[in-house]
């Protein structure tokens, strides 16, 4: 298992090599510090694959550079329960000059094994990685994909207890690709802990119980792979139009962010007794709520609702566009949209997503999205019993 508890990581950034030395000796400030990694929560349990997917400066590899030891931690707790390896990036733990048996036993003890473990499972690492006679070789003679097969077969034969993966897994060919991550579900499987970065968002469809976005050091969002790709593949459109994305966390199971020309300031859910609750009976009226105010002049406002079950799927959605009531507003006016239903939707848990953009869609221009800004459960019937998810109008007559 391995528990991340509130990890910071800071580096010091030199504008020349004589900078540190100033540092040391006058005592003086010669540096700017740079964050890579701001208060980072998670856990990864036995049997499970935590994947963590972001923009190259994210702060992906760093997280995987202090879990195995490379680097410390600024600030935060890092437990890893038994031995941990994986792969980083390529030639991490490997000398170049010398041949592939002597750096697997080289990056083998680097890694925590014995010259008697090494000895019983050379044969095996070797016939694993499929290197043949160039096992003899030095391995500044392999391609990047040898080297890549030598560093995963080294690593898995260790026998860890958690293992972590970079996105060193792309540069192999596909045969090879595939044999890895059948290695890697047998591992996960027989109970073994798992981080896996990559930028091949099917792969962490395919491999990942939940995923963690992470955006300038910061984790935005994480839970179901598929919603947290989504809102990367979100975000990754708005800045390839040149839009600039303000992202703000309340907690880190809600994603907010937008150019925040109108801001959601509250949101509260009403059942029919008109109490702000998150437990509800199936059919029941409610009342959604939603405090808005903007902060320039805005021509077309659109607000809408989105309810999602507990695996992610869409329930039902819609915005004030399509119940034809598109508003504009000044700045520093606020105004409230009220969203009046039956809640006809079966039991179990859910989430509530709120929105304010331009048009029709979220697409063009976003101005505030709250996604799973809260979560309310459906907990009883008001009348009749059903199984499924939505609560039809039924009536029933029986004709002799």
């Amino acid at each position: 298992m391995i528990e991340v508890i509130d990890l910071w990581k800071v580096f010091k950034v030199y504008h020349n090599p004589a900078d540190r030395l100033k540092e040391i000796i006058f005592r003086r400030k010669y540096s700017k510090e740079y964050i890579a990694l701001k208060g980072i929560n998670f856990t990864v349990k036995e049997g499970e694959t935590l994947g963590i997917i972001g923009e190259n400066g994210a702060g992906k590899s760093t997280i995987l550079k202090i879990l195995t030891g490379i680097l410390y931690p600024t600030k935060g707790i890092v437990k890893v329960h038994g031995r941990i390896t994986g792969l980083l990036e390529l030639g991490t733990g490997f000398n170049p000059e010398l041949t592939g048996i002597k750096n697997i036993y080289m990056n083998g003890m680097l890694i925590g094994m014995s010259k008697e473990e090494i000895d019983k499972k050379l044969q095996s690492i070797i016939d694993f990685s499929e290197l043949g006679d160039f096992i003899e070789e030095p391995i500044k003679t392999y391609s990047s994909g040898m080297l890549m097969r030598l560093a995963f077969s080294i690593a898995i034969h260790a026998e860890p207890k958690a293992f972590v993966v970079d996105e060193a897994l792309a540069v192999g060919d596909a045969y090879f690709q595939q044999k890895c991550i059948q290695k890697i579900q047998e591992f996960k499987e027989s109970g073994g802990s798992i981080v896996f970065v990559s930028h091949d968002m099917n792969a962490v469809k395919l491999l990942c119980n939940k995923a963690i976005l992470l955006n300038k050091g910061t984790a935005i969002e994480e839970g179901d792979p598929k919603n947290v790709i989504s809102t990367y593949n979100f975000l990754i459109a708005k800045k390839s139009k040149g839009e600039e994305i303000k992202i703000l966390t309340s907690n880190q199971k809600s994603l907010s962010y937008g150019n925040m020309k109108i801001k959601i300031n509250k949101i509260e859910f009403f059942n029919e007794a008109g109490i702000d609750s998150r437990i509800f009976i199936a059919g029941e009226k409610t009342k959604i709520r939603i405090y808005l105010e903007a902060t320039e002049d805005v021509e077309k406002v659109v607000v809408g609702i989105l309810i999602r079950d507990r695996f992610g799927q869409d329930i039902f959605g819609t915005n004030s566009y399509h119940l034809q009531k598109p508003i504009s507003l000044k700045k520093e006016q606020k105004i409230i949209y009220e969203y009046s239903f039956n809640l006809n939707i079966g039991i179990g848990e859910y989430t509530l997503t709120i929105a304010a953009h331009k048009d029709e869609t979220h697409i063009n221009e976003t101005y505030h999205w709250c996604d799973n800004i809260l979560k309310f459960k459906v907990a009883g019937f008001n009348d009749y019993k059903f199984t499924g998810l939505s609560k039809l109008n039924v009536k029933l007559d029986i004709v002799h």
